[in-house]
């Protein structure tokens, strides 16, 4: 194979054939969709050393995907007999949209901070981990971040701010 012009066409030609195998894998539009879009990204660094046929190889990359893909959301997605219940759109608080309106006037480290520790219940290691950060990072950002909340919702500690750690 040769260069990003020949990539662009085998890409042109193929992506409704990829797409039709990424949807028989996934069973799902969107899901395929992403899944060929994964492929050919990770196509594009080797697309010189490709020799013989490139359809082969995005196909594998494909199946490889799917299942990892599958391994990874596999311990998060439950199936059931019945569709759940379809919840009503909840309407913003005063509450609400007082806590969005102060995480906004957060420094965005300090944001990403709280809403991974508090919101996606990480530890302090995952989110240091996740931000490529020490822990003390963590802990002083969290510190700073919950005390500039403080002043910004006074009416709303005892019901939800945290006490940091």
């Amino acid at each position: 194979m040769a260069g990003p012009e020949e990539f662009e066409e085998f890409v042109a030609a193929r992506t409704a054939a990829l797409l039709r195998t990424a949807y028989l894998l996934t069973g799902n539009h969107h899901d395929a969709e992403d899944l060929v879009q994964t492929a050919l990204v990770k196509v594009v660094p080797h697309w010189r050393r490709i020799n013989g046929n490139p359809e082969a190889y995005v196909r594998r990359i494909l199946v490889h995907e799917n299942v990892s893909r599958w391994r990874r959301r596999r311990w998060r997605e439950v199936s059931s007999e019945r569709a759940p219940e379809p919840r009503a759109p909840s309407e913003p608080t005063d509450e609400r949209l007082a806590l969005q309106q102060a995480l906004a006037k957060l420094a965005p480290r300090q944001r990403a901070v709280i809403v991974l520790r508090y919101f996606d219940d990480q530890t302090e290691a995952e989110t240091a981990r996740l931000l490529g950060v020490s822990v003390g990072t963590v802990k002083s950002q969290t510190r700073d971040a919950l005390t500039r909340l403080r002043q910004h919702l006074p009416d709303l500690e005892g019901d939800w701010l945290p006490v940091p750690s």
